[in-house]
Parts: structure tokens; sequence; C-alpha cells
């Protein structure tokens, strides 16, 4: 089968298009045919390892995981010895962030793995992208607690992060302010958010307005620039360390403190998640943005498009 590998750490370029055996399917897993998968910023910080941290995950020298890819949407083509819950033909879509896999033609899951079925009346490519930044941004939303009518604003509305954030915080009846770039106000806007502010011709952090949480999905702010935003009980997240690692600092300070001004969360993906994120695409609540589709030929392309910064929402790559 065809699948992107990487043998070493660095920038896009170590990445290559190889051929390579087809996962022996073991009992309890299913076979997966991908038809669609993305690249993400997980993907991107793994092959990179510009966080030393993340080697702690993905192996220290050089990638445990060598097949790129953590979100995929496909059709079980067949099941492992003892498999019950799944059987051939049903379309599947999930998001795997420690064994990857999904830069390839076929992958194998254990049934009880972060995937779900798809929603009937929905196609591969419209939830193919639906695990990455939805459960990145639930594990936050459900670490501060959030409850219907409370303030949030929601900073890189317009990313995978920040777009599924406003849709699950709608969902959960949260007041909802969403900033973005000129560019984007449009597609934003059609996320529904209560108030919209554009960065670039008003201040975001002279709004008179406070929040009971203010949620950084791209990591280009800070607390000492949102602390004024905040109510007196309110909790700020950045999706990024910070300069000098100060977010994970400030969280574990105020956690010592016995206050939860700044938290920092670790990322928990796991079946539950993802069958949640199921149920609020069968409600009409949740769907992922898409950007645009490259085919897998062309990963490096896409993987430096994703890189560059200017992606809105979610860049798939079509296999097959």
């Amino acid at each position: 089968m065809k699948a992107v590998t990487h043998t070493t750490y660095g920038p896009a370029e170590v990445l290559t298009i190889t051929d390579i055996e087809k996962p022996k399917l073991q009992a309890g897993e299913v076979l997966i045919n991908i038809h669609y998968s993305t690249v993400n910023r997980t993907d991107c910080g793994y092959r990179s390892a510009q966080y030393f941290v993340s080697r702690m995950v993905t192996g220290l020298v050089t990638p445990k995981y060598p097949i790129t890819g953590s979100e995929f949407a496909g059709e079980i083509v067949a099941v492992g010895e003892g498999v019950t819950e799944y059987n051939v033909g049903d379309k599947v879509f999930g998001f795997d962030d420690v064994r990857g896999g999904a830069h390839a033609e076929f992958v194998a899951k254990p049934v009880n793995g972060p995937f779900a079925l798809i929603p009937d009346g929905y196609d591969y490519a419209e939830v193919a992208a639906a695990g990455e930044g939805a459960t990145y941004a639930l594990n936050v939303i459900r670490a501060v607690g959030i409850s219907k009518g409370q303030k949030v604003m929601v900073y890189g509305a317009s990313g995978a992060i920040g777009s599924a954030a406003v849709q699950i915080l709608k969902h959960l009846g949260a007041e909802v302010t969403a900033v973005c770039g000129t560019k984007n106000v449009d597609v934003v806007r059609s996320l529904k958010p209560d108030h919209l502010i554009d960065y670039e011709t008003e201040d975001f952090t002279s709004e008179p307005e406070v929040y009971d949480f203010v949620f950084d999905a791209v990591g280009k702010s800070s607390y000492g620039v949102c602390k004024k935003l905040l109510a007196p009980h309110g909790t700020y997240y950045s999706s990024e360390l910070g300069k000098g690692a100060q977010n994970p600092l400030l969280a574990l300070w105020f956690g010592l403190t016995g206050s939860r001004r700044v938290i920092f969360p670790i990322p928990k993906i796991n079946k539950e998640k993802i069958e949640y994120l199921k149920t609020l695409i069968e409600a009409g609540d949740y769907l992922p943005l898409i950007d645009r589709t490259y085919k897998l030929d062309d990963i490096v392309k896409a993987t430096k498009y994703v890189e560059s910064g200017q992606k809105v929402g979610n860049v798939l790559i079509r296999l097959g």
C-alpha cells in the first residue's frame, strides 16, 4: 500500500511516499480503507519535534511510528477475531494522536480506539477533519466546566480548534464572542457566534466586556495581555506553551495557589469524545470547516501550507 513515512524529525521535506506492506490484522482490530485524512498541527508538531517534549510520545531519537497522519475517514474492509462491534462495510471516522498511521491507504485500529461510525447522510470528506480540532477544544472546555449562559471569548475562531470550540460552546449554551482576522469574518460568522470581533480593525483586548473564559485557540496571545478580559473567577487557556513555556508554568502556579486563572490540561483522546462529536454532527450542531483538499502525493505541499498559518479550518488529504 501507499503511505507517507518519515524516519527522522525535521521540516516537511522529511516526508516521503513509500510502498509498504498492508497492516496485519490482529484480534480485536478492524482494518480501515482510508478515503480521506488531514494535515493538522498535531501532525506537524510530531514530525518536526519542535517541542522536544513531544518525543516522549513519538520517540526520543527517531520516530516510533513512521507513518504520519492522525485523522481519518474510511470504510472497514476486514474485522479481526472477536470483533462484534463493527462490520465490513461500516463507514467510520476518527483521530489517533499517538499511533497515527492515517496517511496511508489502510490502517488497523483496535475496536475500543478513538473512532466512530459516520452519521447517516454525511460523506467521508465532510467528517474526516471532525476529530483533531474538536477533541482538543472539547478537552479544554470540559476542563473549564463551561455551563449555559457563561460568556466565552474564542481568539483564533477560524482555525481547526477555534472553529470547533465556537460550535461546541454554542451547543452548550454559552454566549460566544469569536475573534478572527478580516478575511475570515464571513466564514466565522457562519458558525453563528453571538458576537464577532475583527482583530485587524478592533483591539479585542479593549473590550469593556469581561469573560468567564478566554480561549486562545492559536496560541498568539498571553495571560498578561488577556487577564483584564477575565471576570473575577475567569479562566485563560492558550493552545501553545507560550514564551518561556509560561502557560503550563502559570497553570501550575495558579493550581498551587488554589486558583484556576490559567489552565493547561493534557489532552485525553478516547472513543467517548469521538462518539460525543458524532452526536453533535447528528444534531446539526457541529461540522468541521474545510479549507482545501490535496492528493496524498502532494503531502509536502499540503504540510507547508498548514505550517504557513494561512489555513482556515482544516486541510484534507484525499487518498486513492
